[in-house]
């Protein structure tokens, strides 16, 4: 009999790359597999709050030019809608006791697409979909060995107790960054291939939001489009985060750099943010029914050092697997960095994700996939 420890192949992550991964080994008709997460829940960067899932992660998907995550959203049968744009864009220039300036909005092309019950509504769908006794959350990957034809993984759950796990392959559903600075390789990883991943900076890792929840969206009547820039902050970019029929909600992303966000205390960050969306959307703001703060910079699982002045824009994809060495055909990329095309996006997810699998999927002798 096996040992529950003992799988064909483990995922590092469960984020949406590791859950996808997961629902397209199911969908393959490959069950032995283990899903481990060092959070004590899945979604990885999708993050949401309250019973409408307002986002306060990743919001944002565009379907022309991302089909095969748009074919995974119709296929699980979620709603999408065109995030709202109609109204007028708000300005406010750096001057204090300056006027913000009304503007004619324009409209984004390509839309902007948002999931009903938001993006963890993605989340949810792909876990109803896969085994759930696969998954261990609060479990973090701390070494990765070689021993044999076997991979031998360390976790460490949040007091710190070690499981040993076994498997044939790894796909690693965890930034490249993280990868390389929190998993400890034996042997080691080639250095450039480790440079290549240490060097790939994390999307989202420097950025933080904030989100503001009222009963309606009032701005509409005012024929405000919830949009808004600012050159006087704390938040830089704002917009209309509400769901259709439901509750209003504003969310802007920060203007501060991550250091400067870490010098002062939450609440006060939370302040500032009510008040400056008050000077925008009027004193109906500055009172929602309930707020949060989710700065990622400061989500170790999420976030390194380096990551506290970094731009947080889209790089280029590193190499997802090495090319040579003994860890070559042992373990893979999948995380949204490794996508060539989408790197960083949802998108890149189920890209990245989707090429591992596949490529594992043709080559039924390799390690992970069982003749």
């Amino acid at each position: 009999m096996q040992d529950a420890n003992t799988t064909d192949i483990a995922i590092v992550g469960a984020g949406l790359a590791g859950l996808y991964a997961a629902f397209l080994l199911e969908q393959a008709g490959i069950t032995d597999y283990r899903l481990l997460e060092a959070r004590s829940r899945t979604g990885g960067r999708i993050a949401s709050l309250g019973p409408e899932g307002f986002d306060l992660g990743p919001t944002w998907f565009w379907p022309e030019q991302q089909p095969a995550l748009d074919r995974l959203v119709q296929g699980l049968g979620l709603a999408r809608f065109a995030q709202h744009e109609t109204g007028d864009l708000l300005f406010e220039p750096a001057q204090h006791g300056v006027q913000r300036v009304r503007t004619p909005a324009y409209e984004g092309a390509p839309t902007s697409m948002r999931l009903a019950g938001g993006m963890g509504a993605l989340v949810a769908a792909l876990r109803r979909r896969i085994d759930g006794t696969r998954i261990a959350t609060g479990q973090a990957v701390r070494r990765m060995q070689l021993q044999g034809d076997a991979v031998a993984l360390q976790s460490e759950d949040a007091q710190g107790r070690p499981t040993t796990w076994q498997a044939r392959h790894v796909l690693l559903a965890l930034p490249p960054r993280l990868a390389a600075r929190h998993i400890a390789f034996t042997p080691a990883l080639p250095p450039a291939l480790a440079h290549a991943w240490q060097a790939t900076p994390t999307w989202m890792a420097p950025h933080a939001k904030y989100l503001a929840v009222y009963a309606t969206p009032f701005w509409r009547e005012q024929g405000l489009s919830g949009q808004a820039r600012s050159a006087r902050g704390p938040l830089g970019e704002i917009h209309d985060a509400s769901m259709p029929g439901g509750r209003g909600a504003l969310f802007g992303f920060f203007g501060l750099p991550a250091r400067m966000r870490h010098a002062v205390p939450d609440a006060v960050l939370r302040a500032h943010c009510r008040a400056q969306l008050a000077r925008l959307f009027g004193p109906e703001a500055l009172e929602p029914e309930t707020d949060a703060l989710q700065d990622w910079a400061a989500e170790p699982l999420t976030a390194v050092a380096a990551d506290a002045d970094a731009s947080g824009g889209h790089g280029s994809a590193p190499p997802a697997a090495p090319g040579a060495g003994p860890w070559q055909g042992r373990i893979t990329g999948i995380a949204s960095e490794w996508s060539p095309e989408f790197p960083g996006y949802l998108a890149g997810a189920v890209d990245a994700a989707q090429r591992a699998v596949h490529a594992l999927l043709r080559n039924p002798t390799a390690p992970g996939i069982r003749p």
